[in-house]
């Protein structure tokens, strides 16, 4: 696992601020996720190992919240809210609207790297609904014209 030296430094300085290294997963996650783009087999045994916990409590912290990924994905990553209001608001047309502009299904990221499209629970955007959240940005409502204005913006960055 490539993990950059400025990242081992963060990671060491956290587990001196914990009082338990069980407490330092998440953070320790995310360090490892930014690094890396995603957290892999090889991370879950450094980050177990590294803080002396089991791989399962890695792996229970990894199944349980939604933002880790275990493969890489696209340098963007769509994420389409399927929570009931936003799945009464049309989600399904805009996941099927995203993946036909895309050329990627839901759970894949496209042969160019670029796109990742996922569906998640809630990105906690109900008041515009239907929404999907574009790396850390969320948008909403979302009408096929605006998708595809979102998209256009992001193809020329």
């Amino acid at each position: 696992m490539e993990l950059s030296e400025s990242s081992r430094q963060e990671i060491d300085r956290l587990i001196a601020t914990c009082r338990t290294r069980r407490e330092a997963i998440v953070q320790v996650l995310e360090i490892v996720q930014r690094g890396q783009g995603y957290v892999g087999d090889e991370a879950v045994s450094y980050v177990a190992n590294r803080l002396g916990v089991g791989r399962a409590d890695v792996e229970d912290v990894l199944s349980f919240y939604p933002v880790y990924h275990r493969r890489p994905v696209g340098r963007f990553v769509v994420k389409v809210c399927r929570s009931l209001p936003c799945a009464h608001m049309g989600a399904a047309r805009v996941v099927d609207h995203l993946s036909e502009r895309l050329g990627v299904a839901v759970g894949q990221t496209g042969g160019d790297g670029r796109f990742t499209l996922l569906e998640v629970e809630c990105l906690g955007a109900c008041d515009r609904a239907p929404a999907m959240m574009i790396n850390d940005d969320v948008f909403g409502p979302l009408t096929p014209e605006r998708i595809d204005a979102i998209l256009a913006s992001l193809k020329d960055g």
